[in-house]
């Protein structure tokens, strides 16, 4: 917060990426950024502040890039920022594990700028691994302070910050030693390879005088070790198959109680409801469309999707802040080298798992314009937040068929690996298609940092995985759910002719429905859902209900009741999984892609595109299991 009549210093944030500068950032502004630990992770810049002895500090932290001598998105927003707008300071994060590599990137930020103090995080871990590296003599080698911290411990923070203070205030005098930086010209591309070989001879002379080694420096056995098992061709994939199902069958045996917890305080809360409605003698439309239609679909929405968003995403953001993300991306690679697109994408995909419009934006961090159009189309394969509810609550209602708890449990945790896997088989495939017809060429080449394997702060990030993700996206289906629940209350009580607006409508798309394997409803469900994918399920418990008898939902067992009733078959539940996995993305990701490529047609095609490939394998689906009476 700002005071007031105080002057404001700006201060810019670079660094490589993985050397933890959202960390920084959020240390010192107090936001809560997401961090994860993957390559091209922040590729817009991200703005926060904070108050250090009355002075407002505005940060701005810049996308992670490797360098500012060639032109991805991320490189040439950090390289115009530091030359456009000159910050008071510049923050030069740099990874005390990887010092030399580290400086390269310094000494082309110290050509863009006038004050500069270099930060070397995680030196703690440096110096397990025998790397000790003196300040003092760097800071006098480069002409700017250098202050040592450890983001994740918040140690050296409050240094960073009164160092920040002195040299914006003059007490500290920055003399960019510009002897290194000769004759660098960061914005001539035809110099790339001679402005690379002298800031590395550079990098190897600062490096011989301020870092020593501890013999020769402890190489992390453990990290290679690790790498040896989860990135080799034998045990690679079949590892990360498993990481993937142990994180599926947790989130299916924690959520089903909580979800009949929550079901029966929505329920009490709906007698309160009535009874003070009835207090009020509110009339039957006003009561009808408040507690029947919104309140009955938002307590439907809570129910059925907080608990395994709540287990799913802090267990997922865990592995995230473990370095096992860039693994998953090297063990994919090769498979989509072979498809003809950038081993890029398999980063963007992972991202995708998350939120498909976060995977959208992170494709910016392939340069090819032809491969990232390819990473754009397919992106919304991968089920996202709103869509891992309905695969989960369909899955639990149908393949949960062990009387066995366990062995339930176990069943359903393969249906949904399976789901992920058909997920990456259908991305590979229309990219080799893409990459085939529509969009010919040689995919671009890219290097993929391995960052070593840290502890995840697991409190820490469950708690913000519940505020960033979980509570995030119960909001926007909150949002979706409410109008929606009107609508179909309406729709389902105006009546023409005997016959409600809402069986016209279910009526109307029942023979495509079931040609596809599916339903009137499921088909109206999916229309509706295109706000937001969360509310699908809550749609088609609210349309079945609306037209039966049927118990108020209470929980899993009471959903496959309610759809059991209405006429679904096994055959139902895989051509639901199916059009859930393929179909058109949200409206946020729609518009995401129309704001990312420019093109109205390609957005368009990110629709059309799946529903095709959604509409055809669930027609095959439907028609296979008649032919075989199944």
């Amino acid at each position: 917060m700002r005071i007031k009549n105080d002057f404001a210093f700006s201060i810019a944030l670079a660094g490589n990426p993985n050397v933890g500068k959202s960390t920084v950032f959020n240390a010192l502004t107090g936001l809560n950024q997401h961090t994860g630990n993957w390559t091209g992770k922040t590729v817009e810049c991200s703005k926060g502040s904070y108050i250090y002895n009355k002075f407002n500090f505005e940060l701005t932290d810049l996308p992670g890039t490797y360098s500012l001598l060639s032109f991805s998105s991320e490189e040439q927003v950090t390289r115009d920022y530091l030359k456009k707008y000159p910050s008071d300071c510049v923050i030069i994060m740099t990874d005390a594990n990887a010092a030399e590599r580290n400086l390269v990137f310094a000494l082309q930020v110290m050509s863009l700028c006038e004050k500069a103090v270099l930060c070397l995080n995680m030196n703690d871990e440096a110096e397990r691994n025998g790397l000790y590296i003196d300040e003092n003599k760097l800071s006098k080698k480069l002409g700017i302070p250098v202050v040592k911290c450890c983001a994740v411990k918040n140690t050296g923070i409050e240094e960073l910050k009164r160092v920040l203070f002195e040299v914006c205030c003059d007490k500290i005098k920055c003399g960019i030693n510009h002897a290194y930086i000769k004759e660098i010209d960061v914005f001539n591309s035809s110099l790339h390879k001679e402005n690379i070989a002298k800031l590395t001879c550079s990098a190897v002379e600062i490096c011989k005088d301020c870092v020593t080694k501890a013999g020769a420096a402890r190489v992390n056995l453990k990290t290679r070790r690790l790498d040896g098992i989860l990135t080799s061709k034998r045990f690679g994939i079949p590892v990360m198959l498993l990481v993937f199902g142990i994180l599926f069958w947790i989130t299916v045996v924690g959520a089903n109680y909580p979800s009949q917890w929550l079901s029966l305080l929505f329920g009490a809360g709906k007698e309160w409801l009535n009874k003070l409605f009835d207090c009020l003698c509110a009339p039957a439309y006003v009561k009808g469309m408040v507690i029947d239609g919104v309140y009955t679909t938002l307590s439907w929405v809570v129910a059925v999707m907080l608990p395994p968003m709540a287990i799913f995403f802090p267990l997922f953001s865990v592995i995230e802040d473990s370095g096992y993300l860039p693994r998953i991306a090297f063990n994919l690679d090769k498979y989509f080298a072979k498809c003809g697109t950038n081993g890029k994408q398999s980063l963007t995909m992972a991202m995708g798992i998350g939120c498909n419009a976060c995977g959208v934006t992170g494709c910016r961090i392939i340069e090819s314009r032809r491969d990232r159009k390819i990473a754009v189309l397919t992106n919304s394969f991968m089920p996202c937040n709103g869509r891992f509810p309905v695969l989960i609550a369909v899955t639990m209602s149908f393949f949960a068929s062990g009387a066995n708890k366990l062995i339930a449990s176990v069943e359903v945790a393969l249906v949904l690996l399976a789901a992920i896997v058909f997920a990456v088989a259908v991305t590979l495939a229309v990219s080799k298609i893409l990459s085939a017809t529509v969009y010919k060429g040689e995919p671009s080449g890219f290097v993929l940092e391995l960052p070593p394997y840290r502890k995840p702060q697991i409190a820490k990030t469950i708690v913000r995985s519940l505020l960033d993700r979980t509570l995030f996206v119960l909001g926007r289906a909150v949002l979706a759910a409410a109008p929606a629940g009107a609508l179909i209350w309406l729709v389902a009580n105006t009546d023409i002719n005997g016959v409600s607006l809402l069986k016209y409508c279910t009526n109307f798309f029942e023979p495509f429905g079931l040609f596809v394997g599916l339903d009137g409803v499921i088909i109206t469900a999916l229309l509706l859902g295109f706000p937001a994918n969360e509310i699908v399920i809550p749609i088609i418990i609210m349309s079945y209900m609306s037209c039966t008898t049927l118990t108020d939902y209470t929980g899993y067992e009471q959903l496959s009741q309610i759809l059991h009733n209405n006429g679904w078959t096994t055959v139902t539940a895989v051509c639901m999984l199916i059009i859930t996995m393929l179909h058109f993305p949200c409206s946020t990701t729609v518009l995401t892609i129309k704001k990312e490529t420019g093109s109205l047609k390609t957005a368009l095609l990110s629709m059309v595109l799946p529903v095709i490939l959604g509409v055809l394998l669930c027609a095959v689906t439907a028609n296979i299991s008649k032919l075989f009476f199944i």
